[in-house]
């Protein structure tokens, strides 16, 4: 059978450097399922839309065969039922707005452009459009459904005696079908339970005189059986016989107040999101310019944040989009309990939350709810009996320091959420005007990073281990580095964390596994000795589905000795899902790999946690090493960390060491190995094999 073609999305965009940039962004990070199709013409693009399996277009609205909204108007009478996000300059961001006004999605301007709000647009697009679709869809079944299904039918014959009643009758009178018969159809409506002379009669009145044929619709009070008062609609006519007599009545009662009950959910569903209950974007946005109308009254001020979850996608990709979906609706609730009952919460869509702080006496009120947010989310989860973690960055902007207006304040609140990202996560920045240039620097360094493979501007370099009993070399950590074209060598610690919340990092990390591995099958064929060769591995990377795949490949492709590959993990990556964790590092083990807890001291696992992980080493972080001779208490906790790592009979490595008391100390204290600058510093390939060949003399660490 042939698989299904895939649905597409459309990139109509004439400068080739621009195409290439936003094809190589969105190539592998659209949507499940979905292709992006680039075209230079917009006429092509058109022609394109009209075959169908189009999800969504990308355009460009200046394009040589058709420019500005006549541009966008010829695209939308194609695709009335496609999403449409628009790119432009700054010198036409009007005709955008324009463009927007007049159905597009959004737009977004070139010189504000990279990958991830590129790639945050598109899915939003998507996202949004589904939404309205599903909502559309929703409005319509119930507007059928109605038509349809149910309003109470009442016949009578020409003395007004009942002769049937359907179901919703008997439910909205109260009274079945044969207990009804032969009673009055005044009777069933109401009338004789009721003295009351200001409860209306529903049925036609019977009067001889001019025949009238159309139905006549009025409202009027019906009594139910129990007493109950409805207000309801009455469409009601006569069944006249072939000489035009009165034979019967058929009175159709429509229940008003269901009516309305029905359009107040349907509207609600319009301005709300479907998932968490929290109002949509579009009613945030009116939220907020009403709340900027109250404090331009009143001479207030108004607080808007940003809050977006720290490396959600992991969660979604170890654990499905049904894991996901529960985790955002805990983590809604918790933020509405940190907020006031005047205040508002949204969803922005994916990850994103925007909280609107509709009165703020001062900066320091915005701070309070931030560190309020951020400690709330931070606490566990439990779902589904797994327990999780996640922590958010929040950015905040003000009324009317940051901006007049919905999107500028929403604008600069993400901006700033940036920075708190830049600056380590799970804390709040509020947006300062030099944000701007720091997050166009960030933007640019993903946009850098997203070529690096293709162009090979990685490399790898090699820091050795040393057995600190016998002077040997116990094994190499390899190590990555970023030789940028224009900017030269950029250190990890400057693109990693851009690498790790763009989701570069599985890609990259795989690269890094692979080539540690041939190099040191390299080694191994120009006759040196095999080495023990340790790779970093990150959380995006660990909790992917294909890592224990790539792992094998990695082996299977370069022949290495499997106990000769050393993962290393995170505390925080390990504990993250700690049960999964168990089952991932068994399945390691099972092939043959060694394991280790880089960083250890500094994350938060459990001892109990610790006996379960098959682990083979813990690497303790250097900051523990600093300064152990005028610190009495690094010396003591690093103490502490060594005799943990021997009691649970695993290799104890230390990192950072860069003198002879530090060597000294780790040697008394029992520490297997240690690594550092002062044995040597990262080098390449060529002088780590030289390294290697000459070993190290005891006299290093006697």
């Amino acid at each position: 059978m042939n698989q299904a073609k895939k649905e597409s999305v459309l990139l109509i965009e004439c400068h080739p450097a621009d195409a290439h940039l936003i094809t190589n962004a969105l190539k592998n990070d659209v949507q499940d399922g979905l292709q992006v199709e680039n075209f230079k013409k917009l006429s092509d693009g058109v022609e394109r839309i009209h075959k169908g399996r189009v999800r969504g277009v990308i355009v460009d609205i200046e394009m040589p065969n058709g420019r500005g909204v006549e541009a966008f108007e010829r695209l939308r009478a194609a695709a009335r039922h496609v999403p449409i996000l628009i790119l432009s300059g700054l010198e036409n961001e009007n005709v955008a707005k324009q463009a927007v006004e007049r159905g597009a999605q959004d737009y977004l301007l070139k010189s504000n452009f990279d990958h991830f709000r590129l790639r945050r647009a598109v899915h939003l697009m998507i996202e949004r459009h589904a939404t309205e679709e599903k909502a559309y869809f929703q409005q319509r079944c119930a507007e059928v459904t109605l038509a349809c299904s149910g309003d109470a039918v009442i016949i009578s014959d020409s003395a007004q005696r009942v002769t049937h009643l359907n179901g919703p009758a008997e439910l909205l009178t109260g009274w079945s079908e044969a207990e009804a018969r032969g009673h009055s159809l005044n009777e069933i409506l109401g009338e004789a339970a009721c003295d009351k002379q200001a409860t209306a009669t529903p049925a036609p009145t019977m009067v001889s005189g001019p025949r009238e044929d159309t139905p006549c619709a009025d409202t009027a009070i019906l009594l139910r059986r129990d007493g109950v008062e409805l207000n309801i609609k009455n469409c009601s006519g006569y069944i006249r016989d072939r000489n035009g007599n009165v034979a019967g009545t058929v009175a159709v009662l429509h229940d008003l107040g269901a009516v309305r009950k029905q359009t107040l959910e349907l509207s609600h569903a319009a301005q709300h999101d479907f998932l968490t209950g929290l109002p949509n974007r579009s009613l945030v946005n009116d939220r907020i310019t009403q709340a900027i109308s109250f404090a331009e009254r009143y001479n207030k001020q108004l607080a808007v944040m940003f809050v977006d979850l720290d490396l959600f996608k992991r969660i979604n990709d170890s654990l499905g989009h049904a894991m996901g979906d529960k985790l955002l609706q805990q983590v809604a609730t918790r933020i509405v309990a940190c907020v006031r009952r005047s205040d508002t919460v949204g969803r922005n869509g994916g990850d994103e939350f925007v909280v609107v702080l509709s009165q703020v006496g001062h900066e320091e009120d915005a701070v309070f709810i931030a560190r309020k947010i951020l400690t709330s989310l931070a606490a566990p989860y439990l779902i589904d009996k797994k327990q999780l973690q996640i922590n958010a960055s929040i950015g905040v902007s003000t009324y009317p320091g940051d901006g007049t207006d919905a999107e500028t304040l929403i604008h600069r609140a993400d901006t700033a959420m940036y920075e708190a990202k830049k600056l380590g996560r799970n804390n709040c920045q509020f947006f300062r005007p030099e944000m701007q240039a720091r997050v166009l620097e960030w933007q640019s360094l993903e946009g850098s990073l997203r070529c690096a493979l293709e162009r090979n501007e990685f490399t790898l370099v090699y820091q050795p281990k040393i057995d600190l009993a016998t002077g040997e070399i116990s094994g190499v950590e390899a190590l990555l580095r970023w030789n940028h074209p224009e900017r030269g060598l950029i250190q990890p610690l400057k693109f990693v964390p851009i690498a790790e919340e763009s989701g570069l990092i599985v890609p990259i990390g795989q690269w890094v596994l692979l080539e540690a591995c041939r190099q040191a099958r390299a080694w191994i064929d120009a006759g040196l000795p095999p080495v023990r060769i340790a790779v970093n591995v990150s959380a995006l990377q660990f909790v992917a589905n294909n890592f224990l795949s790539s792992v094998r490949a990695a082996l299977i492709s370069t022949g290495i000795d499997p106990c000769n590959l050393e993962l290393e993990l995170t505390e925080t990556v390990l504990m993250q899902d700690a049960e999964s964790a168990v089952q991932t590092l068994r399945a390691l083990k099972a092939i043959g790999v060694q394991l280790a807890v880089d960083d250890f001291g500094v994350g938060y696992s459990s001892f109990s946690y610790l006996r379960k992980f098959p682990l083979d080493a813990l690497k303790v972080d250097r900051s523990f090493i600093n300064d152990i001779s005028s610190n009495p208490d690094n010396a003591m906790i690093l103490s502490a960390l060594i005799n943990i790592g021997k009691s649970l009979k695993h290799r104890v490595v230390a990192e950072g060491v860069e003198t002879e008391e530090q060597l000294h100390f780790l040697q008394q204290e029992g520490c297997s190995e240690g690594q550092g600058y002062f044995f040597c510093r990262p080098i390449i390939a060529e002088k780590f094999a030289e390294f290697l060949e000459r070993g190290v003399t005891e006299s290093v660490v006697h």
